[in-house]
């Protein structure tokens, strides 16, 4: 470095994930081998969101500024020989969205300090990097309570005459997951041809839009399961699972430019059938207690036939005298209750029938047994957010570099309940390109559907 031996930025209490709305304080160091003189020292903080449409470039084609602030932390002068520390304080904006980085963009946060010499001699700097975690709490996501359904119905052609139907209906348990929950698939397939479909499969699919003059789409399998197949003319219910690993959240709230998007796909290899059953992934997991309470109870049937009485009594007390008296209406007729479950909208995935499979992964009366695998996760399938880990990354205390050329950071990861408060013990940032979460089969529907 010449002059300067050393030159870094150190956060107050080595912390590296923040959070909206909260200060940002450290120090610059650094330490001459002889004189320096310099026009002032600078340090500067920015945050920005910068895409390309070429993949894994940092040449932008688009970008978007949050916040950038600068602060002036020594004047003109002669720096002595020796070490020199200066303080500085930032404040992030509440309006900022959380870190991202993707195939063709990124959201970035950085500290910056500067060395600026008279003319003609070398200017120095450096720069380290901050990670921004906007907690996304999945029970302020409107319409969220409720299950997510979906059916298709869909006609094809076999032996060149024959023509065969299938019908495939899919449904999910709930509309938000976060990472480390299980996503509960309930699909119905109805085989009305006189061909044997190819095998199932359901997958967690992940789609980021980047928005430019040409919008690009990133779709990516994060995990997938595989079932069995459908005989000629039989139905079956087929119960599946997946875990959610560590992702970034669904919406990126203050950024232009990056859509994150979640959604199932339940598909069939033969003939070609799919649907899609959209999902949020988010940082704080759906309560229950806070499920929209069903305060307005619909009258009760004794009431609906008093309160037509009691209106026409008071219309008579009040009728003119030379009008002869109203008789009060009859009570209208009470809703035959078989009728009112007849009309009532039928759930898209209806439950099994004799000839169907009871249990997960098991087909009956068919002698083709489903295929049971294990989740199988694409390493390469995740954009690195804060806030997102592997349990078998946790053997350090320290920051380390982070993966895909990422600057070295530690994330801690919020608890299930807690939005308020950030947990806290630092957590390693995953390493996506090894890692090959999770490793076993998320365990049996049915005891997962207690919880």
């Amino acid at each position: 470095m010449g002059k300067v031996q050393e030159f870094e930025i150190t956060f107050d209490k080595k912390k590296v994930v923040y959070t909206p709305g909260e200060s940002i304080s450290g120090t610059v160091t650094f330490k001459l081998g002889q004189l320096l003189q310099c026009k002032a020292i600078k340090v500067n903080c920015n945050g920005f969101c910068g895409i390309t449409s070429k993949e894994n470039d940092t040449a932008w084609t688009v970008e978007e500024q949050y916040f950038n602030s600068t602060i002036s932390v020594a004047d003109k002068g002669t720096l002595k020989q020796g070490e020199h520390t200066f303080p500085f304080k930032f404040l992030i904006p509440e309006s900022a969205p959380t870190s991202f980085e993707g195939n063709y963009g990124r959201i970035i946060y950085r500290v910056r300090a500067f060395i600026e010499t008279p003319r003609f001699s070398k200017d120095y700097n450096t720069e380290k990097a901050f990670y921004l975690l906007r907690l996304l709490n999945l029970n302020e996501v409107p319409d969220i309570w409720g299950t997510r359904s979906s059916e298709v119905e869909q006609q094809f052609t076999y032996m060149l005459v024959k023509t065969g139907t299938v019908v495939l209906k899919a449904q999910s348990n709930m509309k938000g997951y976060t990472p480390g929950q299980i996503i509960q698939v309930l699909v119905n397939i109805h085989n009305q041809s006189g061909k044997t479909t190819g095998t199932m499969a359901a997958s967690l699919m992940q789609r980021v839009t980047y928005e430019m003059k040409r919008p690009i789409h990133d779709v990516r399998t994060i995990s997938e399961v595989e079932g069995g197949v459908v005989k000629a003319g039989k139905e079956l219910e087929w119960k599946e699972q997946i875990i959610v690993p560590p992702l970034p959240q669904s919406s990126l709230a203050g950024c232009e430019l990056i859509k994150i998007e979640y959604y199932v796909k339940v598909s069939l290899k033969s003939p070609d059938v799919l649907l899609t059953l959209p999902i949020h992934i988010g940082n704080v997991s759906l309560d229950k207690k806070l499920h929209p309470s069903k305060k307005a109870a619909p009258p009760s049937s004794a009431a609906a036939e008093d309160a037509p009485a009691s209106a026409s009594t008071c219309s008579t007390n009040t009728a003119s005298p030379t009008l002869p008296p109203r008789h009060a209406p009859k009570p209208a007729p009470r809703p035959n209750p078989r009728s009112r479950m007849s009309s009532h909208n039928s759930p898209s995935a209806p439950p099994a029938e004799s000839h169907q499979g009871a249990e997960g992964g098991t087909q009956q009366n068919d002698g083709f047994p489903n295929k049971r695998q294990s989740q199988l996760v694409s390493p390469n399938a995740f954009s690195y957010a804060p806030g997102l880990f592997f349990p078998q990354n946790q053997q350090h205390n320290g920051p380390v570099p982070a993966p895909s050329g990422a600057p070295g950071a530690t994330a801690p990861y919020p608890t299930e309940n807690g939005a308020s408060s950030m947990p806290t013990p630092l957590i390693l940032p995953p390493d996506y390109s090894t890692s090959a979460y999770p490793q076993e089969a998320p365990p049996p529907y049915d005891e997962t559907s207690n919880t």
